[in-house]
Order: structure tokens, then C-alpha cells, then sequence
């Protein structure tokens, strides 16, 4: 069972390392979820608050942040519901240079195998086996 929720702001100490007190500090809790001692629970908002600041805020490439996070998120002590559908997001936010919201998107959508987005966006129509239509 789940102890605690994870914030966004212990996922970048740890990943950085930018804070000579916080991040020594994210990087050991960390430790303690990859050895079973504790897990926490997290949301998607967390991974997307995550995603968007690494790459908007840090400059970090879309593989980079991917090579970041995923490791992370398949830890068994970090409980996030539908978890799975982050690699195939990660994916298609690296592969097809997809905004992260809209990979998330399609890979949720293959999920619920959904065929048919209803969206002005066009970066939908990037996405094999995705039929973009407008209203």
C-alpha cells in the first residue's frame, strides 16, 4: 500500500541534482522506493509537470527527458494508474516529435482502441492507426 503521494519537485531534485540539500535528499527517497522499503503513489499531472519542465524550463532533448522518467515511473514502489501506456507515450513523444499531451493522448486512445481523434490538431495525423477528423 502506498504511503505518500510523490510531487513533481522530488522527481527533478532527483533527476538534477541541482540542490546541494533537496537533491541529495529526493535522490535517497528514491533509493528507499527501488528497494522495496517504501512506495508512493503519483498522477499523471506529476509526470506531465515533470515532462514539461525538463524540457521546457532545463532545455532537456525529448529523448533525454524519456531516458529521465521512464526508468522511474517502472520502479514497482511508484503506484501510478496506467502506468504502462507511459513507454508507448515516450515513444511516440520522442519518435514522432509529439508534444507529450498529445502522445499521451494516443497512446491512450490505443489503449481504449479508439481509432478516430476529433481534434483541429494535425500532429494526431503522424500517428499510425490515428484517423484525425474535424468538427
Amino acid at each position: 500500500m502506498a504511503t505518500a503521494f510523490l510531487d513533481t519537485n522530488i522527481l527533478l531534485r532527483h533527476l538534477l541534482g541541482d540542490h546541494p540539500e533537496q537533491s541529495p535528499r529526493a535522490t535517497e527517497y528514491f533509493r528507499r522506493i527501488e528497494s522495496g522499503e517504501i512506495k508512493v503513489r503519483t498522477s499523471d499531472t506529476v509526470i506531465f509537470e515533470a515532462v514539461f519542465t525538463l524540457e521546457r524550463h532545463y532545455r532537456q532533448p525529448k529523448a533525454r527527458v524519456r531516458e529521465a522518467l521512464l526508468p522511474l515511473l517502472e520502479l514497482p514502489g511508484i503506484v501510478l494508474p496506467g502506468k504502462a501506456r507511459y513507454q508507448r507515450a515516450f515513444d511516440l513523444y520522442v519518435e514522432l516529435k509529439l508534444p507529450f499531451a498529445d502522445a499521451y493522448h494516443a497512446a491512450l486512445m490505443e489503449h481504449l482502441k479508439l481509432e478516430e481523434i476529433v481534434s483541429f490538431d494535425r500532429d494526431f495525423d503522424r500517428v499510425d492507426g490515428i484517423r484525425r477528423v474535424e468538427p
